[in-house]
């Protein structure tokens, strides 16, 4: 077996390898004055189960192609078999057409990645879970909740007071999820624009008074929406407000929000390396997936089960 890494997120591949007690293959990835990319694996990987860790995070469509051409690379270095592992899937948010004569992107990033020699994708919490299907190869996705989960019961041990709110209608699933982990009521948070121009309004459904609310969500982006909403459980009552996210991608003024709000912290793992105003957030935390992602390539090598890890 083999761990490759592309420069998204080098921190968290070595720390994959640690676990694993083996040493990333060294590769020189490159770039040409011209912004080309340029890979060569600096090891003979011929016949080797090799496991190419990219989160297509920020720059995105950069770490795409990063991804893409050192996946060919391995191709054409007669490897036994390329598991692309993807904790951050970019584009998924397009995985549908909202409208006539528009894109889903999210189908066209699975066929690129396929085409490009991937055998198997590992990915964790995927926007809509749909985008498994996607892919014409075997697809796993984790889930991070257990991670996400274990650190809530060591920051709240009052149980009776901890209540799940999901940040939007569309979030009810994850977020029953997440309250039936840890036997908890369930809110949610209904939004609507009545018109153009003129604030979102936010409606709490259920009494959230004297409970401490926890967001769970896949993504926090701008954190517009998620700051707004904290602000109106408190209003309906809440002692306070925090969230729980997969993926913190803290695009824009997300940070500057977060750090301005209410919340008292937001929690991510760190499929996305956090950016150096994160890091300097009191209120932004993020845990590591790295033990969950190396016991699946384990598993994956190993060709055990995946799905025990769910638990």
């Amino acid at each position: 077996m083999k761990l490759i890494s592309g420069n998204s997120n080098l921190p968290l591949a070595e720390s994959i390898a640690m676990h694993l007690g083996m040493e990333l293959t060294k590769a020189n990835i490159k770039r040409f004055t011209d912004q080309e990319i340029w890979v060569e694996i600096s090891e003979n990987v011929r016949g080797e189960d090799v496991f190419v860790i990219q989160p297509t995070s920020n720059p995105t469509n950069d770490n795409i192609m990063e991804l893409l051409i050192i996946m060919d690379a391995l191709k054409r270095a007669s490897v036994k078999r390329i598991v692309a592992v993807i904790p951050y899937f970019g584009y998924a948010r397009q995985d549908r057409k909202p409208g006539p004569r528009t894109p889903i992107s999210a189908k066209l990033m699975a066929n690129l990645i396929t085409t490009a020699g991937a055998n198997k994708v590992l990915t964790m919490d995927l926007h809509a879970g749909q985008i498994q299907g996607f892919f014409d190869i075997p697809t796993d996705n984790l889930f991070a909740s257990p991670v996400l989960v274990e650190d809530m019961k060591k920051r709240y041990k009052d149980y009776e007071k901890i209540m799940v709110v999901s940040p939007d209608v569309g979030g009810v699933v994850r977020a029953r999820a997440y309250a039936s982990r840890l036997d908890v009521p369930l809110a949610i948070i209904d939004k609507r624009r009545e018109q153009a121009g003129v604030s979102e309004v936010m409606n709490v459904i259920g009494d959230v008074t004297g409970y401490h609310c926890i967001f769970v969500d896949d993504i926090v982006d701008s954190a517009g929406t998620l700051c707004n909403a904290a602000a109106a459980l408190i209003e309906n009552g809440a002692v306070s407000a925090s969230a729980y996210v997969s993926h913190g991608v803290y695009s824009g003024p997300a940070i500057e929000r977060i750090e301005n709000s209410i919340l008292q912290h937001v929690v991510t793992t760190d499929s996305i390396q956090a950016s150096p105003a994160a890091d300097a957030c009191e209120k932004v935390i993020q845990i590591t997936v790295a033990p969950l992602l190396a016991k699946a390539i384990r598993r994956i090598h190993e060709e055990s089960s995946v799905s025990v890890l769910f638990d």
